[in-house]
């Protein structure tokens, strides 16, 4: 991952409503949820929303899926899996291979 890259993952983390998408769709798992479900839970405006989570697909954290006229989100956790990673490659003296178990373990195959 470019530092770019990651600093856009991490900018778009920084934001409440963009973290609680986020985490949301991380609980939500495989099945993901429909742009409306993610407002309702949220109690967020649907035009806050819609600005936010393109945000987070630009970011590389979410992706979508469309479902007739209804767009599904999903937490992208090869994404999160690429940020961790690029956030840990130094640890371990150097030694990058030594943590990748542990980012295996961290990002789910949601």
């Amino acid at each position: 991952m470019e530092k770019k890259t990651a600093l856009d993952a991490l900018a778009a983390l920084s934001q409440e409503t963009r973290l609680d998408v986020f985490r949301l769709l991380v609980k939500a798992g495989a099945d993901g949820m429909q742009a409306g479900e993610i407002a309702e839970a949220l109690s967020v405006r649907q035009n806050t929303l819609s600005a936010n989570l393109s945000i987070l697909v630009a970011a590389g954290l979410l992706r979508n899926q469309r479902e007739g006229r209804a767009i599904r989100y999903f937490a992208d956790m090869d994404g999160m899996q690429a940020l961790l990673g690029f956030l840990m490659q130094d640890c371990c003296g150097g030694k990058p291979e030594l943590c990748q178990p542990l980012i295996r373990q961290v990002a789910c195959a949601c």
